[in-house]
């Protein structure tokens, strides 16, 4: 067992004559450092919170910690999902929310540099303004873009863009010994060397702590367009996603949703957006599409072959969002799904499994069949055009302890099948803490080891982010 030092008067001094007014240590710790979004993983103050402001800053801190063998944390927004950014084992935590600049726009290159402090929603809005797209679109748009890149967040426009992996060009990270590296470079090809780069990226903050990124942007498209397609049952709705594919149509975001979770959204919204019936057939499913292009031309052809695809695949209707209220209500509804059932839920604990596409009837089916085996109600979600499935297991009736216990059954259960059927046990969260376990039964004993042995590597005296993704200490 790894042991650590604590943080003494005269380390905190040092603290402070690096970052002047920006150290907050003991009781001048606000209690919100203590956990992030899924606080069934446990809570833990750091003795000491430093808000930094430069990678200097992150260096000098860096090299004290190291030699004094104290852990250090890096923390964003603390908007994660997977207790990545809990300091488990003490120490102190780096909050890079005040390095929140916007460097440069590079606009004949097409890419921005930008601090990791940087709110994704920021990002978004100010490429806008320039007609430009930054299009990682995960569904909590208050995470930093550091964040974004510690656990390679997707979101809905993955399915025709990609992951945040996508469009990071480059980086400059301190490592754990506090030297300064960069890693990557503005240019389109390279075969020179491992990527460190790409290693960098979905690390959760464990080999080195991000302080400039270098991301790649695109042409805004001109016109969008969002169908709301309704289905009378699951099956029927997921055995049309790969048509589209097939078809030649390239959504920019492909989601499914069930009719619980709507009703769950819309109720907790307090507007409706979704029909309910169609020509006297309950809807039991949904999907939320959006295509884009440039020109309203363009979309009315692909708006006319999706509809033929869908409805000959046994859709109800197919009802056009080309309103910007029609379209914003109804991705308000989908953007809201996890805060509804927050909103019904005393606990509850979450998993973003991803599984081939063509297997996600056969896998929500199982899952779903594991509610009353378990004794947790179950509500799923996700991005059907990449197969990534949002799973929550929930109760207001259980004490917290036999909760976990069965959350736990569950979560074993359900990583167990996905791994089997082809896919992985998270899609754009991470594994922070609370999924490190799962891991280890999803990758096996070999690639355990070489993550660890790369962890070694950055992190010999094992104080940076100590305890999550590949070692438990």
């Amino acid at each position: 067992m790894k042991t650590y030092n604590k943080i003494t008067p005269e380390i905190i001094k040092k603290f402070k004559e690096i970052a002047p007014k920006r150290v907050y240590f003991g009781k001048e710790v606000n209690e919100d450092y203590s956990h992030d979004e899924m606080s069934i993983y446990g809570k833990a103050i750091p003795e000491a919170v430093i808000e930094v402001l430069s990678t200097e800053e992150v260096s000098e801190i860096m090299k004290i910690c190291n030699v004094n063998s104290i852990p250090v944390t890096p923390r964003g927004a603390g908007t994660g999902l997977a207790g990545g950014a809990v300091c488990i084992h003490g120490g102190i935590v780096i909050s890079t929310v005040k390095m929140n600049k916007v460097l440069e726009w590079d606009l004949e290159n097409f890419i921005v540099k930008v601090e990791p402090g940087v709110l994704l929603n920021d990002l978004a809005e100010a490429a806008n303004k320039k007609h430009l797209l930054y299009p990682p679109d995960p569904g909590e748009k208050f995470a930093t873009l550091g964040g974004n890149v510690s656990t390679n967040a997707g979101g809905m426009r993955a399915v025709k863009y990609g992951t945040t992996r996508d469009y990071v060009k480059a980086m400059t990270v301190v490592l754990p010994t506090g030297e300064i590296v960069k890693f990557g470079a503005n240019v389109s090809k390279t075969s020179s060397g491992y990527s460190l780069l790409n290693l960098m990226i979905g690390s959760e903050g464990t080999l080195g702590i991000i302080t400039e990124l270098t991301l790649k942007l695109i042409p805004q498209p001109k016109e969008v367009v969002s169908l709301i397609i309704p289905y009378v049952d699951l099956d029927e709705c997921i055995s049309t996603v790969p048509k589209f594919k097939m078809n030649h149509l390239a959504p920019q975001a492909l989601e499914f949703m069930e009719r619980e979770i709507v009703l769950s959204s819309e109720n907790y919204l307090g507007k409706s957006v979704f029909p309910k019936e169609v020509e006297g057939e309950k809807v039991g499913a949904y999907l939320l599409v959006t295509f884009d292009g440039n020109s309203e031309e363009e979309l009315e052809d692909i708006i006319e072959k999706a509809s033929e695809v869908v409805l000959e695949a046994g859709a109800l209707d197919v009802l056009v969002a080309d309103t910007p209220a029609l379209k914003r209500d109804a991705w308000a509804a989908r953007g809201s799904f996890l805060e509804a059932i927050i909103a019904d839920t005393k606990l509850l604990d979450e998993c973003d499994v991803v599984v081939p596409i063509t297997k996600i009837p056969e896998y929500l089916k199982y899952i779903n069949s594991l509610e009353g085996e378990v004794g947790l109600k179950i509500k799923s979600f996700g991005h059907a055009g990449d197969g990534n499935l949002h799973i929550y297991a929930c109760s207001n009736e259980l004490e917290k302890e036999e909760f976990i216990k069965r959350a736990d059954d569950f979560m074993e259960k359900a990583y167990s099948r996905a791994t089997k059927l082809g896919g992985q046990i998270s899609g754009e969260h991470g594994i922070g803490h609370g999924k490190v376990d799962f891991l280890v039964e999803s990758l096996g004993d070999t690639n355990m080891r070489l993550m660890k042995e790369i962890k070694n590597v950055f992190d010999p005296n094992m104080v940076l982010n100590p305890g999550k993704v590949c070692y438990k200490l």
